[in-house]
């Protein structure tokens, strides 16, 4: 039975656990061949054994993405071995930490704001000729409710998430009429992650849906496609 992405390449960002890794696991039994990123190569590595296992096929690229000079060699590294990039799954992030707006931290909400913002600028830029060159390219966003809807003490992560759903909104909105790039933001909302786990400490992670079926509605975007704009929220 031909797989909904054979033949396609994919690449996600904070893949080495969570959702990210779920989703290049996901994405990888659907045919794709994933590039997966994280800072981490050991845990980049686990993730693709698991790929490699279930027969699948992936490329392990640990970076920083705070880095700007390391998004741009990897993109010149896959557009070397590549003609065109299918997925682009735009999944890692940073919490920082929760507290009242006069008691941000500058130096830590510069550093939400690196990773959170101008590294997936950097991301979009980077890989914007590759993605042009799909005859279907899909850039999926993974994004925070409190991107949408202020929260008291989540003010610095919310802001690096409604800043980085405008700018992949804005960029999706100048690709609908003059190329076949279509972009998505996903909410994955509550979700067993470390990240989630760091935010909710006192929470029975067994109440919460696994990465896996965020992951799922990832690979559904991805294989579907999506109208121009397409936001939604993953239940369960």
């Amino acid at each position: 039975m031909t797989k909904g992405l054979e033949g396609k390449l994919a690449l996600v960002t904070g893949a080495s656990r969570g959702i990210g890794a779920a989703t290049a696991i996901a994405l990888a039994a659907e045919g794709a061949h994933v590039v997966i990123t994280a800072r981490t190569a050991k845990d980049l590595e686990g993730v693709e054994e698991r790929i490699f296992e279930a027969g699948g096929s992936a490329t392990i690229a640990p970076l920083d993405l705070t880095q700007t000079d390391s998004i741009a060699r990897l993109a010149t590294a896959v557009a070397d071995r590549w003609d065109a990039l299918d997925v682009m799954v735009l999944n890692a992030g940073m919490l920082g930490t929760l507290s009242a707006v006069p008691a941000i931290d500058a130096k830590e909400l510069a550093q939400v704001l690196t990773l959170n913002v101008s590294a997936q600028v950097a991301m979009i830029q980077a890989f914007d000729p590759l993605l042009r060159r799909s005859d279907g390219a899909r850039v999926i966003g993974v994004t925070s409710s409190v991107g949408a809807k202020p929260r008291a003490y989540w003010g610095a992560y919310g802001a690096s998430k409604a800043a980085f759903d405008t700018l992949l909104g804005a960029y999706g909105d100048e690709m609908a009429e003059v190329s076949r790039v279509r972009t998505a933001i996903l909410d994955p909302g509550a979700t067993r992650t470390k990240m989630r786990a760091r935010a909710y400490p006192g929470e029975d992670p067994a109440s919460v849906k696994p990465p896996e079926t965020v992951a799922a509605a990832i690979v559904r975007l991805a294989i579907d496609g999506f109208p121009a704009g397409h936001r939604e929220r993953v239940e369960g």
